[in-house]
C-alpha cells in the first residue's frame, strides 16, 4: 500500500498549528474514503481534490484511496485541499517526494484546477516557521502577506500544475514576492496640526505616556474623532512581533491589503454603535474570525457616540478590558481572540439622566477600575495662532512643519464669527 504525507496548517482563531496529512492507495474498488478525523474531510472536499486533478490533466488513481488529516484539525478547512492532492499524486507515483516532506502546502482547490487564497494565510506560516520548515507554497494572491514572515522562504502559485511543476524539479514556476511593490500604511493624523484643544491635546499625551482610557465629550464638530485619530501618532511604533500579531489578525478577518506592509502605527478600530455582538467580539458560522475589538490589539478602540451602544456591546468591552483576550468557546473547541487596546469613548453633551444611565456609569466602565479623562471637547480657538514647540516635535522632522494651508480658511471664517 503505497503512502505519502504533506504538510498544511490550520487556523484556530488567530492562531494556527501545522496540520500533516496522508494519502494511501489500496486495492479496492475506485472510491475516496477517510480515516481518523472525518470532520477535516467532508465529502465536498474529496469531490474538489478529485475534479481539481482530473481537470489538470493528471491521473486519479483507479482505486481506492484513503485519506487522513491530523486531529490538530478540529474542523473543515479548504486549505487542506493543496496537501491532500499532492499527497494523493505522491502515493500514485505522479510526483517525486523530496520537496513534499520540507514545505508546508496551503491553498483551496477549484474544480478547474486553479489556487484559491483562504483566511489567515499569515497566522499559518507563523505557526510553519515554529514548527520548523522553512519553505512555504500559497496561493499568488496571498503571497503578499506570507512575504511578511521572516526566515521563510514563500512561493506562489496560481494553479495545480504549477505546484506539480515545482515538486518535479522546475524551479522557476513558482513566483517570488516582489518587495518593492508593496503598499506602506497611512500615516495617522498628526497631532502638531490640532489647532486649540489645548486641555484634549495634553489629555491625550498624558493618556500615551500612561496608557489611560480616554472619554471625550463635546459637540458635533468640536474634534473628537480627529483627536481620537491623532492618539495612534503619539503611541510608540509597535515592535515586529507586536506588528505581525496584529497584522496575523487581520489576515484571519481578511482585511489586509493585497500587498501590504507590516504596519508599526498601532491599529485604529472604530466600529459603529449598531454593530451586532459577533461583529464586535468575533465568531460567525464556521471557522470563528476575529471582531473590531480584536483589530484594535495593540492600538486604539475608539466608541463614538458612546451612549447610543447597547449594554451587551458595552459589556463585552467591558470583558475584554479585564481578560485582554476574548474566548468564544464552542462544541469541539475554545477560540481565543487578542484584546489589549487603548479605549478612547466619545459623546455628544450629556445633560440628561437618561444619558448617564444609557450610557451606564458608572456601571460598566467605572467597574473597570481604570482611570479616565472627562473632557469638554469644545474649545474655539482664537486666531493667528502659533502652535507650541511642544507639539511640533512629537513628529519626524518631515512632518514639524505645522499646520496645513487650510487651517487659514478655517481661520478667516472664526474672524467672521
Amino acid at each position: 500500500m503505497p503512502i505519502a504525507a504533506a504538510w498544511s496548517a490550520g487556523l484556530i482563531g488567530v492562531d494556527s498549528v501545522p496540520v500533516p496529512v496522508a494519502a494511501a492507495i489500496s486495492d479496492g474498488p475506485p472510491t475516496t474514503t477517510t480515516v481518523g478525523n472525518s470532520a477535516a474531510v467532508p465529502q465536498e472536499t474529496k469531490d474538489r481534490i478529485r475534479a481539481a486533478v482530473r481537470n489538470s490533466r493528471v491521473r486519479w488513481p483507479d482505486t481506492t484511496v484513503v485519506l487522513e488529516v491530523s486531529s490538530a484539525a478540529t474542523t473543515a478547512d479548504p486549505a487542506f485541499d493543496l496537501a491532500l492532492a499532492v499527497a494523493v499524486l505522491v502515493a500514485d507515483g505522479e510526483v517525486p517526494p523530496h520537496r513534499v516532506a520540507e514545505a508546508a502546502l496551503i491553498g483551496e482547490l477549484a474544480f478547474d484546477g486553479k489556487l484559491r487564497s483562504v483566511r489567515g494565510v499569515l497566522p499559518r506560516l507563523l505557526a510553519v516557521r515554529r514548527s520548523g520548515l522553512r519553505r512555504a507554497v500559497v496561493p499568488t494572491d496571498a503571497l503578499g502577506e506570507a512575504a511578511l514572515v521572516p526566515d521563510l522562504e514563500v512561493r506562489g502559485a496560481t494553479s495545480l500544475n504549477e505546484v506539480l511543476g515545482w515538486l518535479r524539479g522546475d524551479g522557476d514556476v513558482l513566483a517570488v514576492p516582489d518587495i518593492a511593490t508593496r503598499n506602506g500604511p497611512a500615516d495617522p493624523p498628526d497631532l502638531a496640526n490640532v489647532v486649540g484643544q489645548a486641555e484634549a491635546r495634553r489629555a491625550l499625551e498624558v493618556a500615551a505616556a500612561g496608557g489611560h482610557h480616554v472619554l471625550l465629550v463635546g459637540p458635533v464638530g468640536s474634534g473628537k474623532t480627529t483627536l481620537a485619530k491623532s492618539l495612534a501618532g503619539i503611541l510608540p511604533p509597535l515592535t515586529v512581533e507586536q506588528a505581525l500579531e496584529s497584522a496575523a489578525i487581520h489576515s484571519a478577518a481578511r482585511s489586509l491589503t493585497d500587498n501590504p506592509a507590516l504596519a508599526t502605527v498601532p491599529p485604529f478600530s472604530a466600529p459603529h454603535h449598531t454593530i451586532s455582538v459577533p461583529a464586535l467580539v468575533g465568531g460567525g458560522a464556521g471557522l470563528a474570525r476575529p471582531g473590531a475589538i480584536s483589530a484594535a490589539h495593540h492600538g486604539i478602540l475608539f466608541l463614538d457616540n458612546v451612549c447610543e451602544f447597547a449594554t451587551n456591546r458595552l459589556e463585552a468591552v467591558r470583558a475584554a478590558l479585564y481578560q485582554g483576550e476574548i474566548r468564544l468557546t464552542r462544541r469541539d473547541m475554545t477560540v481565543r481572540f487578542p484584546a489589549r487596546f487603548q479605549l478612547v469613548l466619545a459623546c455628544v453633551q450629556m445633560v440628561t439622566d437618561r444619558s448617564y444611565s444609557r450610557l451606564h456609569l458608572p456601571g460598566v466602565l467605572a467597574s473597570t477600575q481604570l482611570p479616565l479623562f472627562i473632557l469638554d471637547g469644545y474649545h474655539p480657538p482664537t486666531y493667528p495662532r502659533a502652535i507650541p514647540e511642544t507639539y511640533r516635535t512629537l513628529k519626524t522632522p518631515q512632518r514639524q512643519s505645522g499646520p496645513p494651508a487650510w487651517h487659514a480658511c478655517q481661520a478667516a471664517r472664526w474672524r467672521g464669527r
